[in-house]
This record gives C-alpha cells, sequence and structure tokens, in this order.
C-alpha cells in the first residue's frame, strides 16, 4: 500500500480523520444512456496530518478531471448571489477601491460576484478553469482568462493584465490538490500593498455540526484558520483579519496581505484561534471521534426515510447538490427511500444523481405528484429554499433537513 503524503508538509499521512467509504465523484452526473453502464467509485478516505494539522483527501483525482467542465453555476442560487454583493459593497468601502482600481477573482464561475465589480465601475478579472462556465461569464461581459491557478499561471497573467489591488478566492482554497502552489499562485496577482480575501468552509463548524456531506472528492482539504496560515505563509501572505460567516454551515473569510506589508493582526484571528484550540484542533487527538457523529447522522436520515415509506408516505427531494450525493450514496439511499428530486439549474434536469441514479427533474414535478415530504439536500440554502417552496403548503407537504441535525418542519 502506498501512503499518501502531505499536501502541505509533505509528511506521511497515516492518521485517519474519517472514512466514508467508496463514492462516485459528486458532480458527476449521468444522462439516461449511461445508467446500464459501470461507474467509478473512489475512497472518500479523508487524513490528518500528524505535523501540520491539514486535514485531507488525497488526489483520487486530479483537478483537471473534476473542474475542466463542470456542473455547478453559482448564480442559480439567489442568495449566494446576494452573499456576493454583499461582499463586493463591503470590501469596496473597506479597502477603499475606486475606478483605477483592479480586482481579480480566482475560480470566479459564472459572473455571479465581478458582475457586481462591473457594476461599479472597477475594472475586474475572472481565472476559472471550466471553459463551459467561463463562457457564460463573458456572455455577461466578464473578462474571463480559463486556466486554473498556480504560480505559473498567477505570474503570466499579472505580467498581461497588471498586479490586482483585490484578488478574492471565495470556496476554491479547499478545492485545490496543490494547495501551495495554488497560495503562491494568489500571491503573485497581488501587489505588494493589495488584499487576498478567501472563504472557506470552517473545519470547526464541519465538527461540531456534523456537516460530513461536505466531504467530496473535490474538496481536497479541510481547513482551520491555524492550517489555512499554515499554507498561506508558504506563500508570504499572512492574515490580519477574518470574519465568521454563516454561509455553507460555518465559514470563515480571510483577509491577508503581503507579508512585508501586513498590519497587525486583528482581535478576530486570535479569536478564532483560541475557538479552534478550546475545541482541539491544535492537536491530532482532538480531531477524533469524528466517526461516530457521522454514523449517527447518517443512521437519522436512513431511519426517517424507512418510516415514511412504512407509512405510506412519499418523499422527493429538492436540489441536487454535490453535498447530496455524499449524504445519499453514504447513507445507502435509492429510489425506493427516495423517489426523485428537482433542480433549478437546466443543465441537471433530464439527468440522474451519481451513484444512487435518482432522476433529477425540473421543480414544477413537485406539484404534479404532491410529495408528502420535501427533503433539501442544500440544507445550507434552507431560508432561500423554503420560501421557494411556499406553495408546496397547499397540499401539507413538509420539508425536510438531513444536517446539521435532522428536523421536519
Amino acid at each position: 500500500m502506498i501512503v499518501p503524503k502531505c499536501r502541505l508538509c509533505g509528511t506521511d499521512l497515516t492518521q485517519t480523520f474519517v472514512d466514508l467509504g467508496m463514492s462516485p465523484p459528486c458532480e458527476s452526473y449521468l444522462e439516461a444512456d449511461r445508467l446500464d453502464r459501470g461507474e467509478t467509485f473512489y475512497p472518500l478516505h479523508v487524513r490528518i496530518c500528524s505535523s501540520c494539522l491539514l486535514v485531507q483527501l488525497p488526489a483520487y483525482l486530479s483537478g483537471e478531471d473534476i473542474f475542466s467542465h463542470y456542473a455547478y453555476f453559482s448564480s442559480y442560487s439567489d442568495s449566494w448571489v446576494a452573499h456576493a454583493k454583499r461582499y463586493v459593497d463591503g470590501a469596496v468601502e473597506r479597502l477603499g477601491l475606486t475606478e483605477d482600481s483592479f480586482v481579480v477573482e480566482v475560480a470566479s464561475n459564472d459572473g455571479y460576484l465581478l458582475q457586481h465589480v462591473r457594476d461599479r465601475g472597477i475594472r475586474c478579472l475572472g481565472i476559472e478553469p471550466a471553459a463551459n462556465i467561463a463562457d457564460v461569464a463573458r456572455a455577461k461581459g466578464i473578462d474571463t482568462v480559463c486556466e486554473f491557478l498556480g504560480q505559473a499561471t498567477g505570474t503570466a497573467v499579472a505580467a498581461q493584465y497588471g498586479q490586482a489591488d483585490l484578488v478574492a478566492a471565495n470556496n476554491v482554497f479547499a478545492h485545490v490538490p496543490s494547495i501551495v502552489d495554488f497560495a503562491r499562485g494568489l500571491r503573485a496577482l497581488l501587489k505588494d500593498d493589495g488584499t487576498v480575501t478567501i472563504e472557506i468552509p470552517h473545519l470547526l463548524r464541519l465538527i461540531e455540526d456534523r456537516l460530513y456531506d461536505t466531504i467530496y472528492h473535490e474538496h481536497y482539504s479541510y481547513l482551520s484558520l491555524l492550517t489555512t496560515q499554515r499554507v498561506l505563509a508558504e506563500a508570504g501572505l499572512t492574515v490580519v483579519d477574518v470574519d465568521e460567516l454563516p454561509t455553507h454551515g460555518g465559514s470563515l473569510r480571510t483577509w491577508s496581505m503581503p507579508t512585508a506589508t501586513a498590519t497587525e493582526p486583528t482581535e478576530r484571528v486570535a479569536k478564532v484561534l483560541a475557538d479552534e484550540r478550546a475545541a482541539g484542533l491544535d492537536t491530532v487527538e482532538g480531531h477524533a471521534g469524528f466517526a461516530d457523529v457521522v454514523s449517527a447522522a447518517r443512521d437519522d436520515l436512513v431511519e426517517f426515510l424507512i418510516a415514511a415509506r412504512r407509512e405510506g408516505r412519499t418523499v422527493a427531494g429538492y436540489g441536487a447538490p454535490g453535498k447530496g450525493n455524499t449524504l445519499l450514496n453514504h447513507a445507502g439511499v435509492r429510489e425506493d427511500l427516495l423517489s426523485y428530486t428537482v433542480d433549478r439549474s437546466t443543465f441537471k434536469q433530464g439527468m440522474f444523481l451519481p451513484g444512487t441514479h435518482i432522476p433529477i427533474h425540473a421543480p414544477e414535478k413537485l406539484a404534479e405528484t404532491k410529495p408528502d415530504y420535501i427533503l433539501i439536500l442544500p440544507w445550507n440554502l434552507r431560508e432561500e429554499i423554503s420560501a421557494q417552496l411556499e406553495y408546496a403548503r397547499d397540499w401539507g407537504a413538509q420539508l425536510v433537513v438531513p444536517l446539521p441535525q435532522l428536523e421536519v418542519f
């Protein structure tokens, strides 16, 4: 057996954080003519480095395999677009950005964020590796480079377009197998007095709230503020501030500057680091016990679905997110327990979930079939989706979220 090595410090990864067994890539949705063919499943065996404490999934799949053509379009979530606008408004005010400034977003997706920068008259550029999504952004008038970011790409882009006053990297830092090279790419894009912001799901929240469905093959790293600092330091960046966000069940937004010009870290940085120490995230031992928590969360969902079936109740899903595919495959859920799911993304409609082969329909299917329960798979968008499903009250449907705690409401 080949022992994988830590992507930050190179130490052999011999400590398990949690092992979710085998699962297909979470965004590998199937067309009908592929249902009778084989699917490739890969391990979801997450390790923790005994040296630097980075929690990580070995790169069973390369970034090119996952992200060159991608099924996730950020603009389908109204709340996420609104979150991006609040970020842009706040960053412009905080950093004093003007029409003479330059903003770069890495993993810019379909222009969901940079459209707000453009609308303020600030020059901007997206870097997005998925060609199909980059085309959508360009159609919106967002100048977009279709590349994976690393130090070489960052240097080349900066040479062509200039270095940025602000580089944003929302929910991408965990998605790169070569995380140090990626961090160096961020530094290469940045002016010496510029700022990098990174949004990441917070490992502390993942552990405390049982958010194990956020573990899938495109999430290579599961980050605390402590380990984020250590990665950025390898690229000459220092965290000077941090915001705690409610997104994705609990996230961090770090504000970093080149180490040579960085200001003193705020009290918020010390507070989050203290919270992590109090939870034991500064030791290997403090990460133990997550497997038992995961088993309990899975059992809650399966017991609910089996009870609903025995009572003659029907259950349909809302959403076809990557996290939902981790959850359903780990729980062994198939069509007999979840008859179908719906999604606003026209790309996913008419396709089938990987592994489980549960069909994906347009949202109108719910009103046609009137299920007794609607399982919200993107539970992090609970409020937005609950509002969208207000009409389901007409036939007495109840909504269900599987995590952090199974809840019927």
